[in-house]
Parts: C-alpha cells; sequence; structure tokens
C-alpha cells in the first residue's frame, strides 16, 4: 500500500493524469462538437425532405384541388416510414392525416418549427421530436406536414454511450499507463537517489546510472556526473595542492628558520646581521610570490574574474607582452620574434590572460635555448575562425609527451628545471585561465623545443 501511494505522489502519474484530464476534455469536446454537427445536418436534411413533400402538396391542391390533396395526405400517411400530415377545418377541426396530438398553438402560425407530437395507432403514446411546416390555404384550411428526428436523437444516444465507453477505456488504460510510467520513473529516481546517498556518504567515486536511451533522465544524469567529476578532480587537486603546500612550503620556511638561528648563532656584527635579514627577505618574496599566484589560480577556478571580462586588443596585448620580455630574452641571449596578426579582438580578462603569456614567455626564456641549437622565441597570435590562438614557442630541450599533462599541475617541476628558479606554478596558472575563459591551453613539440598554445574563444564563453 505504501508503495502504492508512493507511486501515486510521483510526478511522473501527476502528469499522466494531468494529461488524461486534457484528452478527456479534449475528446469530449470533439464528440460533443460532432453530435452538435451531424444533429444539424440531420435538421438540414429533414428540413428540405418537408419543403419539398410540402411543395409537392401544395402543387397537388393547385392541380386537383382541396379534396385532391386529401386523396394524395391520406394515400401517403398509410405508407411505412411516411411523413406527418395533418389538414384541419378554418374552424381547427382535424380532416385528415396521422397526427393524433400536437402541442397547442403549433397550427396558429405558418413556418417551420420543431415541436413533439403522437402518432395515430401508436401503442406507447410516447410524444415523439419532430420538425414541421405550416401552411395556410385559399380556403382558410390549415396543412401541417413533418419529419420525425428520432435519427438526431438515436444518433446523439449512440455517440454518447460510444463516448462514455470510450472514456471509460481511456480512463483505464491512461491509469494503468500512468502507473506503468510512474514505476519506471520512480525506479530510475530511486537508483539516482542512492546513488546520491553514497556520495553524500563521502564516496565521490558513485555515479549516475544512464540508461542509453538519451532521454531527459539520462541528460540530467550526464550533467550530474560531469558535474561529479569535475568535483572529484578538485577535491583531488585540493588534497594534492595540501600535500604539495605543505612539501614545497616546508623548505623556504626551513631555510627562514636556520637562517635566523645561524644569524643568532655566529653573527658578530651589523653587517652580518644585514646579509641574513636580506636573505630572509627573498625567501619571504619567494613566499609570497607563491601565495599571490595560488591566490591567482583560485580565483581563475572559481570564475570571479568572469564580471570583468570585456573585449580586449589580443594583438596589442602580444605586442606588449613581448617587449616587457626582451631585454630577458637577450640578456639569457636569445632572440625573441614577434607574430601578430592585426585587428583580432578576444573576449576576456587581460590582467589574466596577460599574466598566462606572461608565464609562458618567461618560461621559454628560462628554458628555451639549448647548447647545440640557436636560441629563439617565437610569440605570436592568430585567428582561426571563432578561436584566437597565443603561440609562444622556443628550441630549447622541451616537454617529454608523458610529462606534458604533469606541467600543468600545481608545484610540478621536472627535473631539467630544478637548477632555475621557481615554483612549479606557472604553466598550472596559464591552464586555469585558459579554463576560465573557455579555451584550452595545449603543450606540444616544436621540434625540437617546446610549443604552447593558448587557445580561447573570440565571443564569451561560459
Amino acid at each position: 500500500m505504501t508503495a502504492l501511494v508512493k507511486l501515486f505522489r510521483t510526478t511522473a502519474f501527476k502528469l499522466a493524469l494531468g494529461l488524461l484530464a486534457v484528452f478527456i476534455l479534449a475528446a469530449g469536446l470533439g464528440l460533443g462538437y460532432v453530435v452538435w454537427q451531424s444533429g444539424r445536418a440531420i435538421q438540414q436534411q429533414a428540413a428540405h425532405l418537408v419543403d419539398t413533400e410540402t411543395t409537392s402538396l401544395l402543387e397537388r391542391y393547385s392541380a386537383a384541388g382541396f379534396l385532391g390533396m386529401l386523396s394524395a395526405i391520406d394515400e401517403r400517411a398509410r405508407q411505412p416510414g411516411s411523413f406527418l400530415y395533418i389538414v384541419t377545418a378554418p374552424n381547427g377541426q382535424p380532416i385528415t392525416g396521422n397526427v393524433a396530438t400536437l402541442p397547442q398553438n403549433v397550427l396558429d402560425k405558418p413556418g417551420v418549427r420543431e415541436t413533439e407530437y403522437t402518432r395515430l395507432g401508436a401503442n406507447d403514446g410516447e410524444a415523439t421530436p419532430a420538425l414541421v411546416r405550416v401552411e395556410r390555404l385559399p380556403n382558410g384550411s390549415r396543412l401541417l406536414v413533418g419529419r420525425e428526428l428520432t435519427e438526431r436523437k438515436r444518433f446523439a444516444e449512440i455517440l454518447a454511450s460510444t463516448l462514455l465507453g470510450g472514456l471509460a477505456l481511456v480512463i483505464v488504460v491512461g491509469l494503468g499507463g500512468g502507473l506503468i510510467l510512474a514505476r519506471r520513473v520512480l525506479v530510475r529516481l530511486d537508483a539516482m537517489t542512492d546513488t546520491g546517498r553514497t556520495i553524500m556518504a563521502g564516496d565521490l567515486s558513485g555515479r549516475l546510472p544512464v540508461s542509453g536511451s538519451g532521454d531527459e533522465f539520462d541528460r540530467l544524469a550526464d550533467t550530474t556526473n560531469q558535474m561529479l567529476e569535475r568535483i572529484g578532480e578538485l577535491m583531488a587537486g585540493l588534497r594534492q595542492v595540501t600535500d604539495d603546500v605543505a612539501h614545497d612550503l616546508k623548505t623556504p620556511l626551513t631555510r627562514l628558520r636556520n637562517r635566523a638561528e645561524e644569524a643568532l648563532r655566529t653573527a658578530k656584527t651589523d653587517e652580518d646581521y644585514r646579509s641574513t635579514l636580506d636573505g630572509v627577505i627573498a625567501e619571504s618574496d619567494d613566499l609570497i610570490r607563491i601565495f599571490n599566484t595560488m591566490l591567482l589560480i583560485a580565483r581563475a577556478e572559481s570564475g570571479a574574474a568572469r564580471e570583468s571580462m570585456s573585449a580586449l586588443d589580443a594583438t596589442e596585448l602580444v605586442e606588449s607582452m613581448a617587449e616587457l620580455y626582451e631585454p630577458s630574452a637577450e640578456e639569457a641571449g636569445l632572440a625573441l620574434k614577434v607574430k601578430a596578426q592585426p585587428g583580432l579582438t578576444v573576449h576576456g580578462n587581460r590582467e589574466l590572460i596577460g599574466q598566462a603569456l606572461a608565464n609562458l614567455i618567461d618560461n621559454a626564456v628560462k628554458y628555451g635555448s639549448a647548447a647545440d641549437q640557436k636560441g629563439e622565441i617565437e610569440v605570436s597570435v592568430e585567428g582561426l575562425g571563432e578561436r584566437v590562438r597565443f603561440t609562444v614557442a622556443d628550441r630549447g630541450q622541451g616537454i617529454a609527451a608523458d610529462d606534458r599533462g604533469k606541467v600543468l599541475e600545481r608545484f610540478v617541476r621536472l627535473e631539467e628545471s630544478r637548477t632555475q628558479p621557481g615554483s612549479g606554478l606557472g604553466l598550472s596558472l596559464a591552464n586555469a585561465i585558459a579554463r576560465l575563459h573557455g579555451g584550452t591551453l595545449e603543450l606540444a613539440d616544436n621540434k625540437p623545443g617546446l610549443r604552447v598554445v593558448l587557445d580561447l574563444p573570440r565571443e564569451a564563453s561560459l
């Protein structure tokens, strides 16, 4: 009983009931219209037949006189399924016909109207609906010709019984179908609910079941599963960041403490203390840079910067960033070339896109030269359809294909980069900025060297 009540409360069952009610209403209105039109057609046909019969009798009156018309009426009234006839004298007394009773005043006014009558010789004496026409004859007599409307009544009764039977069948089938539909929906919802409870209990590996039908439940499950996948990635990233922060910040903090202890233990002059404090400040600056970069990554991943996005000049941005890093490249013995397609615009946050380009160019300056290759960095931007591609390519050692996914994670530094200063957050920040703008960050082989492509949409992307 509880399960049945649960079915009745489902949205699917309520929706089925609503559709059933709409169907019943529409069917009732449709059949009612059919009944009305059919009755109207029957009445029009009866009116035409009455007019034709009346005209025939009036012509007989003109040709054979009053008695000739009466003779024709007597003959026709005896035929089965005949018209209704009655002829009355000027004083209202019946002369001939097959009508036993009529409502009062029916014969008083010429014209066509609906009425009820009883036929002579009828056993049940039940009044029957009819359409009649009354004519006043030249001798003052009245002529009534009519046609029964029992066909209209029978047709309405047949349609009514058909309608009731059909509606009863529709109600039974509709309720049964609604219960079946509600049951199917409830089974899928129960499976989703069970999975949701598992996830709420802490198991983020759970996923909503997908039937493969492609219906709205599958689309909801797919979207929710993608969301859970992203949440799982963020949680794993959070755990990794926590571990990385604990590991990577422990070293500079330990150095800070060791410097302070050494100064307390060995420093004897102001110069010794100054040297120690300079080192402490340098270490503190490195820590501040790491924290600022982590805050930028968090800002990008949270989407907080979307409100400050606008159309910006991608060509000018690339040229200004290249100009900013040109002295550093020259100092490192590298030639920095710029290829900027003119007139390119992109929708985004100028500060963040500029930071991403700065990180990419800075990495190229640090790692973009090899002993046996001419040092060169190429910074370019081009439009491809609805996309804008920022590219930074160098001639250094590059990154192995197996490591390209790793370097996009926080605090990841390859063994080859340990000799250069850095925190392992540059590419991670650039990747977060790309995702914030609905774009991608791609790492590829420059043969030799590394080519990094920041691919962003021209227009706003959610």
